[in-house]
């Protein structure tokens, strides 16, 4: 059984102009207290074809966690579109939303996005270099991917190591 159960993601501010903010309002409850901090990631795949233009927009540690439910806005800076090959702007994408524990991802929600002109005529005749303040990013929220591995939230120290033997000696007891 997870330590952390994500209970609800819901996306903000969707459809939004590419050059803007993505929000993301996460729910989850902690079941065991947690020692360390949780830490939530989020990821644009910049592009299918090469992970070096994969770009982590934003990370927040949260965190040591007691036994509740929570809810936080999660905000992250757009993608730089600089970083991703001219082709890979307009079209299908990824964003990949993850939860780690001491290292140990545990949750991963994917999500599909179209990135596409707002205007019909510039995405009839697209122009041959991107006008990224007319691209609007729509999220597909209705069917994110979620993914959980297992992991160890709380791992028992090792037991500590066993006391010398007494030393017993010829000394008399204070009395």
């Amino acid at each position: 059984m997870s330590a952390v159960n994500v209970t609800n993601v819901t996306v903000l501010d969707n459809p939004q102009m590419f050059i803007n903010p993505l929000q993301f309002e996460i729910s989850y409850e902690c079941l065991t207290p947690l020692e360390d901090d949780l830490e939530w990631k989020l990821t644009y795949v910049g592009s299918a074809e090469d992970e070096k233009y994969d770009q982590v927009l934003d990370s927040v540690l949260v965190g040591p966690i007691s036994i509740g439910k929570y809810r936080f806005i999660f905000q992250a800076d757009p993608p730089k579109p600089e970083k991703i090959p001219e082709e890979d702007i307009i079209g299908v994408t990824v964003l990949l939303l993850t939860c780690s524990y001491m290292g140990q991802e545990f949750l991963r929600v994917g999500y599909y996005v179209s990135n596409d002109y707002i205007d019909e005529q510039l995405r009839e005749e697209p122009p041959a270099k991107v006008i990224i303040d007319k691209v609007q990013r729509n999220i597909l929220s209705e069917n994110p991917r979620v993914t959980k591995f297992p992991i160890v939230f709380n791992p028992t120290p090792a037991p500590a190591a066993p006391l010398p033997p007494l030393v017993e000696s010829n000394v008399p007891m204070i009395q």
